[in-house]
């Protein structure tokens, strides 16, 4: 799939991500500079700073992301996911949208695979962000995450408000090595 070009920072309607991108595909080494990233602000302002990043991401860069799952609402969460993790190098995601739900099944994940098969020492909470990101984007549209495992692999479910019983536990997200 090859996006039709358009200059940098006007979206793409037609798009579900929130970004413009004329390559088919991601550029892998990215992940290298998000790991970094974490482990700078990690360093600097202690877990709480780098959550605070990560909730920033979800409100403020995925802006737009929160806007089209307001207006689509599960429908367009899952339509999100397939964009995203199809332009993502090494993924392999399942995504399925079920009557209540929307879940990910990330048999692979592109970020973790990519830093283990370089040889980076991986931010032991970056799976978290997976959920402070997803849930910040979520609360502007009334949808809620959780996600279980990580390390590698995990399983994301988004659905309405109110759907989940209990909170998200973060020692169900796995710590990454």
């Amino acid at each position: 799939m090859h996006r039709r070009s358009r200059p940098y920072g006007v979206p793409d309607s037609s798009s579900p991500l929130p970004y413009t991108d004329t390559k088919p595909v991601g550029a892998a080494d990215f992940y290298a500079a998000v790991n970094a990233t974490f482990r700078f602000i990690l360093g600097e302002q202690g877990l709480e700073g780098l959550r605070r990043y990560w909730l920033d991401l979800g409100r403020k860069y995925f802006a737009p992301v929160t806007r089209r799952w307001s207006e689509g609402g599960l429908q367009a969460v899952a339509e999100h996911w397939r964009a995203f993790f199809a332009a993502e190098p090494g993924a392999e995601v399942e995504v399925t949208r079920g009557a209540a739900e929307v879940v990910l099944e990330v048999r692979t994940c592109p970020a973790i695979a990519y830093l283990r098969a370089h040889g980076r020492e991986i931010v032991p909470c970056f799976c978290q962000h997976c959920h402070f990101v997803s849930a910040a984007m979520g609360e502007g549209a009334g949808i809620e995450v959780r996600v279980e495992g990580g390390n590698g692999s995990c399983t994301q479910r988004f659905a309405l408000a109110g759907h989940f019983v209990q909170p998200q536990q973060l020692e169900d997200i796995a710590t990454a090595s």
